[in-house]
């Protein structure tokens, strides 16, 4: 994990989990004592205008006082064309709201939804609806479990925590 933009980064209150995409983002949110993260949407992007109202209305209605945003890596751990767009989706995140940016390994995160999904029954329809939001709360949750902890030393997540 490393902190990206934004203020300095609080140490309690809700976190929302982004499951950065260009069509769709994928959406969590963790309780304020920061124990749980829960999927709670998918947004389908449709202008920077309509994105800005809805990130800075969501996060009003939502108390959120940090975004957690996944970082697609490499499996080496190098980033990626996506990993420069998902830091700038952060960046512009962290503009429209106001609050700080953390960038968090997004490794292996929609497959491990899409097995849970599928673990659970659901069909590949309702799969495919959930997924990105489902993907957004394994980020916040692998986040949260790590400690949630602000500064660049936090440690990169270890394979046990399903990430290579």
């Amino acid at each position: 994990m490393e902190r990206g933009v934004g203020s300095s980064w609080p140490t309690t209150g809700r976190l929302l989990g982004v499951d950065f995409g260009t069509v769709r983002v994928g959406l969590a949110v963790s309780d304020p004592d920061r124990i749980i993260a829960s999927p709670l949407e998918t947004l389908t992007r449709a202008s920077e205008a309509s994105d800005r109202t809805y990130f800075q209305r969501l996060v009003a209605a939502e108390r959120v006082v940090g975004l957690v945003v996944g970082l697609p890596l490499h499996m080496s751990g190098d980033e990626s064309q996506k990993s420069r767009e998902a830091r700038a989706f952060g960046g512009w995140l962290a503009g429209v709201t106001g609050l700080p940016v953390a960038f968090w390994d997004e490794r292996h995160t929609s497959s491990m939804a899409d097995d849970v999904m599928l673990a659970a029954g659901l069909k590949r329809d309702k799969r495919k609806a959930r997924l990105d939001r489902v993907a957004a709360q394994f980020i916040l949750q692998a986040y949260i479990e790590a400690g949630c902890q602000p500064a660049e030393s936090t440690p990169t997540p270890q394979p046990s925590a399903g990430f290579d």
